[in-house]
């Protein structure tokens, strides 16, 4: 029975040897692979990089959307790396909204703080799934499918926090995919069967060229 202890407190001891706790960010080694950041040193490593104030400030609303977006992902919060999760702040002004959008990396968790918001997402057969939320709700949007938020009935400001199941989720908004770039006008015309004034409208709004 002795050797079988020793045995197992053997293979204990050198699994806790080899288990890595975490691994803070080195965002300055300009390294970045699919399983994200290389660590800075643990020596080097302190509280205050397991916390992050960022979630606090309130976002600037006034732009084009009238929202804004506070990210916690693994460039503004190095703790997340490798864990698996990251977070972000939600501003929507009266009217505000969060842009067709979607995650390529990371399902979706957002829980209302206040206000109210309309949000919805597709799948991959095309059905709708929309439901307004209101204080203390949760929805939850599927990795790679678009999905939007607006604050479309309020009068005053909402707020939410997102979770993500990634410290990186990746971001493309369709809007911006499709008219703030170069691919020729005639062409986008044709596979989103817009006219041209109004393919050009919108490039001139988002910025694109072509």
């Amino acid at each position: 029975m002795l050797h079988i202890f020793l045995l197992f407190s053997l293979i204990f001891t050198s699994t806790n040897v080899l288990a890595q706790d975490f691994c803070v960010a080195n965002t300055a080694s300009g390294i970045v692979t699919p399983s994200g950041y290389p660590c800075i040193m643990e020596a080097n490593v302190t509280s205050d990089d397991f916390a992050f104030s960022g979630l606090g400030v309130p976002g600037n609303t006034s732009n084009i959307i009238s929202a804004a977006v506070t990210p916690a992902f693994v460039g503004q919060y190095p703790a997340v790396n490798g864990l698996g999760l990251s977070a972000a702040r939600l501003d929507l002004a009266p009217g505000g909204v969060i842009p067709m959008h979607t995650h390529p990396g990371a399902n979706e968790l957002l829980y209302v703080v206040h206000g109210h918001i309309t949000c919805g997402f597709i799948s991959s057969a095309n059905k709708v799934y929309l439901k307004t939320l209101k204080r203390g709700d949760v929805m939850v949007f599927p990795q790679g499918l678009f999905h939007f938020q607006i604050n479309a009935a309020g009068k005053r400001p909402s707020l939410a926090i997102v979770t993500f199941s990634s410290p990186n989720p990746g971001l493309q908004i369709l809007d911006f995919a499709l008219f703030a770039n170069d691919l020729p006008s005639s062409l986008l015309e044709k596979s989103t069967f817009l006219d041209d004034a109004q393919v050009k409208k919108l490039k001139g709004v988002l910025g694109g060229t072509g």
